[in-house]
């Protein structure tokens, strides 16, 4: 099954990361993704740009409205994700535990991601998706 580990930070954690040695970060980070590597479940993973520097596209009107980001109010922002390929949600959940960016002002979603498998086979757009993952080897 797969899941998603959704990282997210507060202010209060973004000030934690800004004050970081950015080496140490990257040893703790790196020792902590050949783990996940070693034990066969990383499938992806990201870290995205500060979101000071996105936009935001709004389909609350017609056309939509595109303003700089970020979206909202900034307590709890998206920063990065982790995709693993793990036997149950309890998996996902002891490595999203070990996580490095831990501590006050961080917090961890985990999502399953549906299969195309529990989409109906039937449906033409179903039938189509299925065929390009299977020409890209995602099937």
């Amino acid at each position: 099954m797969k899941y998603m580990l959704i990282m997210r930070a507060t202010d209060e954690g973004l000030a934690q990361m800004q004050n970081a040695d950015f080496t140490e970060m990257l040893e703790t980070v790196g020792r902590f993704n050949d783990e996940l590597i070693r034990a066969g479940v990383l499938l992806a993973a990201e870290g995205l740009e500060d979101a000071a520097e996105s936009v935001v596209v709004d389909h609350s009107s017609e056309p939509p409205v595109v303003t700089d980001g970020p979206y909202g109010e900034t307590k709890e922002l998206f920063g990065g994700f982790y995709l693993l390929n793990v036997a149950s949600k309890e998996e996902a959940i002891e490595w999203a535990k070990r996580l490095p960016a831990a501590g006050p002002g961080f917090k961890t979603e985990i999502r399953r991601v549906p299969t195309i498998d529990e989409f109906p086979q039937d449906n033409e757009w179903i039938k189509k998706e299925r065929a390009w993952r299977e020409s890209t080897g995602q099937l």
